[in-house]
C-alpha cells in the first residue's frame, strides 16, 4: 500500500445501479454520509449526454424522463461487457467509462466538503465476478481515484451495523458469535450474504445473488401495469415511444415509493394532448411482482443452505438497498426468519458508511495502527481453467478454486501438455459452476511461448491462482525444468487497455496517468 498522509480522509463509495452514496470518517472517526452539490445524500447513477456536455446525477435523471435515448441508466448492470447496451449520440461507450463519469461527479462533490482526495474504497455486489470487479477498479482509475480496495456491499453494511451496535469498540465485543444474514436488494442487483461476527472477525460463510434483479425490475413491472391500463382506456401504448416510456418510467418510480408507505398511488400521465389518471393498488403491484420476490426467496434459501445453517440459527437480518423498504420484502423476511429486520442503519447509506469504515482501517494500517477488525471473505463463483478431457477429448473446465472458498487463497492444479515437443501453452481462465466452458464466463487467457525443446507429451504444467480477498486474481504458470516460474497478468477479453484507461482518465477527471496494475 502507498504511504499516506495522516490527514488523508477515509472515503467510501457505494457505486449503485440507480443511486450512489459517498461517506467519510469525521475527525472523531464517526462515519458520515456526504451530500452532493445539490444538497442530497443520494446521487442518481444516471449520465446524460447533452452534445459536448456530460451531466450526472439529479439533472441527468430529469433529462432522462424527457430524452431517455440520450441518457445512460443502470450502467452497473452492463459492467463486465465490452460496451453499454445503448448507443449514445452515435457512440458505444464501455460501461466502466459511464461508471467513471458517476465516480468523477461523486469525487468532485465530496472534495468541496472534505478537500481533495484520491484514495477510496468502492463497494460492489458480493456476487460480482472477477471481470466486473476489475472493471469497477478501472472506473475508479478513470475518475482520478486510487482504489485502495474493493469490498462487498453486504460486508460493508455489516460493518456499518457493527459500528452502530458498538461491536467495533474494545468494550462491546459480542459475548458470543453473531450470525447475520444480509439481504441486499438494490436498484439493479440482489445479493444475500450469510456472515458471522466472531469478536473482531467478520467472517463470510456463504454468498449468493442475482446481478440482473433489483428495484429497477419492480419499476418496469409497474410501468407495464400502468401501460396496460392506458391501452384499455385510451387505446395507445406509451412504451412504443421512447420519450413517452421515459416519462412514464419516471412517474412509476415515484409511485413505487408511494406504494411503500400508502396502500394506493395515482399516476397522472400526459402525452401529446392525452391525459390518463391511473390508480394502482398496492395489492395489484405486489401481485404483478410476486415472481421477482420469489426469486429473492429462492436465492436467500440457497445461501443459507450453503452456509450450513437453519433459520433458527440466524441472529439478525440486515436489510440493505432502497428496494427493501417495500412492505412485501419485510413480510418475506418475517416469514422466513421469524424475526424483525434490523433498522438501526439506513438501508440507502449503510454500504457507503461501511466502506468508509473499511477505508479508515486501511489508512490506519498503512500508518502502523493496530487493526480494529478483520474481514474474511469467500469467493462468489468458481474459478478454473479450460483443459482437454483425456477420455472424451473435449474441452472441460478444471476447477481450481471452488465457489464459497475462504479468501485470500493460493491454489494450484496440474495439467499436462497434449502433444510431443509442444512449444506453447494457451491457458484459458473461466469463472462459473458448469464443467462446460461454453456455460461459464470467460475471463481471459495466458499464452506461454518458447517452452524447452523436445518436451514429451504429458509434461506437467502447474497453473497457480492467487485469489485476493477483494476478488482480484493473479496467475502463475510453472513448467518443470524451466529456470523460473512464469508470472503472467493474463489478457482480459473485455478489459480496456492501459492506453485507453489513461486517455479516459485525462478526459474525465483531468488527472495525469499513474502507475496502475
Amino acid at each position: 500500500m502507498k504511504t499516506v498522509d495522516r490527514n488523508t480522509p477515509a472515503v467510501g463509495i457505494d457505486l449503485g445501479t440507480t443511486y450512489s452514496v459517498v461517506a467519510y470518517l469525521d475527525a472523531q472517526g464517526h462515519p458520515e454520509t456526504l451530500v452532493n452539490a445539490e444538497g442530497e445524500r443520494l446521487t442518481p447513477s444516471v449520465v446524460f449526454f447533452d452534445d459536448e456536455e456530460v451531466i450526472v446525477g439529479r439533472e441527468a435523471l430529469k433529462a432522462f424522463a424527457r430524452l431517455p435515448e440520450r441518457a445512460a441508466e443502470c450502467s452497473k448492470r452492463d459492467v463486465g461487457y465490452k460496451v453499454y447496451h445503448k448507443v449514445l449520440q452515435g457512440k458505444y461507450y464501455p460501461p466502466e467509462v459511464i461508471e467513471a463519469y458517476i465516480l468523477n461527479k461523486l469525487r468532485q462533490d465530496a472534495a468541496q466538503q472534505i478537500g481533495d482526495f484520491s484514495q477510496v474504497v468502492i463497494t460492489v455486489p458480493a456476487y460480482f465476478d472477477e471481470v466486473r470487479r476489475k472493471a469497477t477498479q478501472d472506473a475508479g482509475y478513470m475518475a482520478g481515484l486510487d482504489v485502495m480496495d474493493i469490498i462487498n456491499e453486504p460486508v460493508a453494511a455489516a460493518l456499518a451495523f457493527a459500528y452502530e451496535a458498538g461491536f467495533l469498540s474494545e468494550a462491546s465485543i459480542p459475548s458470543r458469535p453473531e450470525r447475520i444474514l444480509v439481504y441486499d436488494l438494490g436498484g439493479g442487483t440482489f445479493d444475500v450474504t450469510v456472515m458471522e461476527i466472531r469478536g473482531h472477525e467478520y467472517v463470510t460463510l456463504a454468498i449468493d445473488g442475482d446481478v440482473r434483479l433489483g428495484g429497477w425490475d419492480w419499476d418496469q413491472r409497474l410501468v407495464d401495469l400502468v401501460a396496460e391500463a392506458i391501452i384499455r382506456e385510451h387505446g395507445f401504448d406509451p412504451r412504443e415511444d421512447v420519450r413517452a416510456w421515459g416519462k412514464l418510467w419516471s412517474l412509476c418510480e415515484e409511485a413505487k415509493r408511494t406504494l411503500s408507505v400508502r396502500p394506493r398511488a395515482t399516476i397522472s400521465f400526459e402525452y401529446q394532448g392525452r391525459t390518463a389518471e391511473i390508480d394502482v393498488q398496492r395489492e395489484q403491484f405486489e401481485a404483478a411482482t410476486q415472481d421477482l420476490l420469489d426469486r429473492t426467496r429462492f436465492t436467500t434459501t440457497q445461501a443459507l443452505k450453503a452456509a450450513g445453517l437453519t433459520w433458527a440459527e440466524i441472529d439478525r437480518v440486515l436489510l440493505v438497498g432502497g428496494a427493501t423498504r417495500m412492505p412485501m420484502v419485510r413480510r418475506l423476511i418475517r416469514d422466513l426468519v421469524k424475526k424483525e429486520p434490523e433498522v438501526s442503519v439506513s438501508p440507502d447509506e449503510a454500504v457507503a458508511l461501511g466502506a468508509a469504515i473499511h477505508a479508515g482501517w486501511l489508512l490506519g494500517k498503512a500508518q502502523g495502527n493496530p487493526p480494529r477488525f478483520r474481514i474474511r471473505n469467500v469467493n462468489s463463483h468458481s474459478l478454473g481453467v479450460v483443459g482437454i478431457d483425456p477420455l472424451t477429448r473435449r474441452p472441460r473446465v478444471g476447477t481450481i478454486i471452488p465457489r464459497n472458498t475462504r479468501l485470500p487463497i493460493i491454489a494450484k492444479r496440474r495439467f499436462k501438455t497434449h502433444r510431443p515437443n509442444q512449444r506453447s501453452i494457451l491457458v484459458r481462465i473461466v469463472e462459473g459452476e458448469s464443467p462446460n466452458p461454453e456455460d461459464c464466463c470467460s475471463i481471459g487467457q495466458v499464452v506461454i511461448r518458447d517452452l524447452p525443446l523436445n518436451l514429451p507429451k504429458g509434461w506437467p504444467v502447474e497453473v497457480i491462482f492467487h485469489y485476493r480477498a477483494n476478488g482480484r486474481l493473479r496467475v502463475k504458470i510453472r513448467v518443470r525444468h524451466m529456470e523460473q516460474d512464469i508470472v503472467a497478468e493474463f489478457r482480459r477479453e473485455r478489459a480496456l487497455t492501459k492506453e485507453l484507461l489513461d486517455g479516459w482518465r485525462r478526459f474525465i477527471s483531468g488527472k495525469e496517468p499513474t502507475d496502475y496494475e
